[in-house]
Parts: C-alpha cells; structure tokens; sequence
C-alpha cells in the first residue's frame, strides 16, 4: 500500500467525550449542532473539543476513504486530519458550515498523505517495494483513485488553485455555494474553476481496456 507505515501519533484526547455529550446535548451530529459544538471549541473550550473530536471521527475516516485506496493509508490520513483539527480549530471563523471546513482539512490531508507515500516509496530499495507501489503505473480500474490523486498532482503542480475545488465538488460532493463560501470567492469563479480541472485532469486518466 505504497510503503504505507503507521507513524505513531496518538489519537487526540477523546476522554471527555460523555462529559461533553451531557455539557451540549444528543444529536451533535447534526449540522447545526457541530456548528455549535465546533464554535465553542474554536473559542477555546476543550471539553467542546474533545466531543468535537469524537462525534467527527466516522466522518473523517469516510472523506478520506473516498480519496485513498487502501484502508491503512485512509487512516493514516484521518489521524493526521483530526490531529489538524484538534490544533488549527481556532482557525475556523464560521464562514462556512463546519462540515465543509472539515471536508477541507480531511481532503488535503488525504493528498498530503498520497504524497507523503509516494515519498517514502521513492526512496526504498526497489526490491522491498509492493507490486501496486507506484501510482503513475499501476492502476485499478480506469479513472482509479490512485489515477485521479496523480493526475490532481500533475494539474496542482501548474493551476494549484483548480484542485481544491474539483476535491470539493467531485469526490466530496459539496454543493457549489458550500464550496464558494469555503474558498471566499465568487460562485462564478468557483465554476469556472472546476470546469477548466475537469478539462485538464480527464486526458490524465488512464484508459485502460
């Protein structure tokens, strides 16, 4: 699974999670309620936090699992994301749902793990490396994950500005407006944007018959 190695860091402290169930009520995994839940811990309440954390997980591994093929590296990105939201929350301000905000952390974290593994793959002996290792050869199925995450790395290393919101759109399947709010511009510019990915990723996938 490209040379994929459990790095050892610890889940955030999820301790006070009944605690915090009984401090903010039941169904924080509404919308709303997150909103709430997440606010309050961007203002620095670590009991919020903690349930935060806890109620997001699921979430997390869900939003990776949708970018990475294999299941060790999808947690290996849901444990770096929440570990981002643990220390980047009072970062969030509110302009978006906080859904969206995470939809954001988890899919960079996904991307920066896909690079982290080709990394690490590039510089093991070839003999040590797995038959699937390198994504630029090996592929699935036509239009793979592992396709899409190269080709994502191809159109960011000249149009950076086009890969989030396609991430946005197409694999995490947020709503134009959510995505507008996100990144703070026009909703205009956000179609545009996505539209011109689309147009530069496509030749980038492998047809394979």
């Amino acid at each position: 699974m490209l040379g994929s190695r459990r790095r050892g860091g610890a889940t955030p402290n999820l301790s006070q999670r009944r605690e915090g169930r009984e401090r903010y009520g039941a169904a924080v995994s509404d919308p709303n309620a997150l909103d709430e839940l997440a606010a309050r811990a961007a203002a620095g309440d670590p009991a919020a936090l903690d349930e935060l954390l806890a109620e997001i997980q699921p979430r997390v591994r869900r939003i990776c699992g949708r970018m990475l093929l294999y299941p060790e590296d999808a947690e290996e990105a849901a444990q770096d994301a929440l570990l981002l939201v643990a220390t980047k929350i009072g970062g969030f301000e509110g302009r978006s749902r906080f859904t969206t905000w995470l939809h954001a952390v988890a899919s960079n974290s996904a991307r920066a793990t896909y690079r982290s593994l080709k990394r690490r793959s590039a510089e093991r002996p070839t003999d040590e490396l797995p038959l699937h290792v390198d994504p630029r050869t090996t592929s699935v199925i036509a239009g793979s994950r592992l396709d899409l995450l190269e080709a994502l790395e191809i159109v960011g290393a000249e149009r950076p500005e086009l890969v989030e919101p396609l991430v946005l759109r197409d694999v995490q399947e947020l709503d134009y407006n959510e995505i507008a709010a996100l990144l703070d511009v026009p909703l205009g510019t956000v179609k545009s944007r996505i539209h011109a990915a689309r147009q530069a990723v496509r030749p980038l996938l492998r047809i394979e018959g």
